[in-house]
């Protein structure tokens, strides 16, 4: 029986990742929970899987839970509670869920506790680097791929690197994959999580849209595959059914294929090296429209260049390129700046940043908040 620290619960692949776990009672068992603010919903998943501990990072959610749940569950608050429970004792995997970069304090604590992380949450890659790497080495720490592209990959390696050429992540181009450029300058926040393929929150919607989700993958997967900018290509590929593909000197190229359900890679992190049931819809190919692909524009996708550029870079880019990107996106949703104002303020943060190595986790967090305030005042200053 392994226990399961499932941190932010109540998002997509939380959800998703609790719908799994409730198929192998036998294998598995929700150990503790986080959220930010809904404590309404995490109310219901305690009553459900009655966690040892549940984790509101927002006070006074906290409280409204805590007057609220189940005597078996432990309410606690704030941001230090999520590295507690992911590093505590008990805990085997670390289901590692919360968006941007408020996740990444918490990774890094899994990681240093030698646990099994299931990684959803790119930005702690983006930020952290080769420090989440190496922590995890020095650990003994398991990190198992969740994003669709990477999990991907990961199947597609378990017969080694020997001989890989390049991999190529699949993307779908997500909902306005036909448009222009000046398509592009009048789209709406609601236009843009309307994603054709994928049910996901707000953020993560935007990115997909601009491929700025596409650019944050490039440069993780060269940080858990150990790969040269190089060596990792980026294909649209509208029907999301081809997930990555690795390519080999002799010619050979493997794939991972399925339905677009994050259920199948959350199934496997949780199951590795072994498979099991993950309740996804089997693929029939013959009832699949044609399978297209397409090289990206980017000219409608700038954000994938400038994702690149800060890859190349490195150093305290790419961490730059997250917080100017969380920034511009929140700025977006709000109706402060166009749909075309994201990659602007990305651009013009990045070009305002010194160039600096990231050799520990105070100078991550510091080179993050200066990237934040610095893409507030563009943002705030127009474009």
């Amino acid at each position: 029986m392994k226990n399961i620290c499932v941190l932010g619960a109540t998002g997509s692949i939380g959800l998703s990742t609790l719908d799994v776990v409730s198929l192998h009672p036998e294998k598995f068992r929700i150990f503790a929970i986080s959220a930010n603010t809904n404590w309404e919903l995490m109310l219901k998943l305690c009553e459900t899987h009655s966690p040892v501990y549940a984790v509101m990072t927002d006070s006074a959610a906290a409280e409204k839970l805590s007057n609220k749940a189940p005597s078996e569950t432990t309410v606690l608050s704030g941001h230090r509670a999520l590295n507690e429970i992911a590093e505590n004792e008990q805990t085997d995997f670390v289901m590692a869920a919360i968006v941007g970069s408020a996740g990444m304090a918490s990774v890094l604590a899994a990681a240093n506790s030698g646990k099994r992380v299931m990684l959803a949450n790119k930005e702690s890659v983006v930020l952290a680097g080769s420090l989440l790497i190496n922590a995890a080495k020095d650990s003994g720490a398991e990190i198992i791929p969740v994003d669709s592209e990477h999990s991907a990959i990961f199947q597609c390696l378990q017969g080694g690197m020997s001989g890989l050429n390049k991999v190529q992540l699949t993307a779908s181009g997500g909902p306005f994959l036909n448009f222009s450029p000046a398509d592009l300058e009048g789209v709406t926040p609601e236009q843009a999580c309307k994603h054709p393929n994928w049910n996901m929150g707000k953020k993560i919607s935007v990115d997909s849209a601009t491929m700025m989700n596409k650019g944050l993958e490039v440069i993780e997967a060269c940080f858990l595959f150990s790969l040269r900018p190089s060596q990792v290509e980026v294909v649209i590929h509208p029907q999301s059914i081809i997930h990555s593909l690795a390519y080999f000197d002799d010619g050979s190229v493997m794939s991972q294929l399925g339905m677009p359900d994050m259920r199948t890679a959350i199934s496997y992190a949780l199951s590795y090296p072994d498979r099991q049931n993950s309740g996804v819809q089997e693929l029939d190919l013959t009832k699949q429209k044609p399978l297209e692909f397409f090289p990206p524009n980017l000219e409608s996708y700038p954000c994938l260049r400038l994702a690149y550029e800060a890859l190349k870079e490195g150093k305290n880019l790419p961490g730059t390129l997250n917080a100017a990107n969380e920034v511009a996106v929140d700025a977006f949703l709000k109706g402060k700046i166009g749909f075309l104002g994201v990659a602007k303020v990305i651009e013009k943060v990045l070009g305002r940043v010194s160039v600096s190595e990231l050799d520990s986790l105070s100078v991550i967090v510091e080179n993050d908040q200066t990237s934040r305030q610095i893409a507030k005042s563009i943002v705030e200053s127009g474009i």
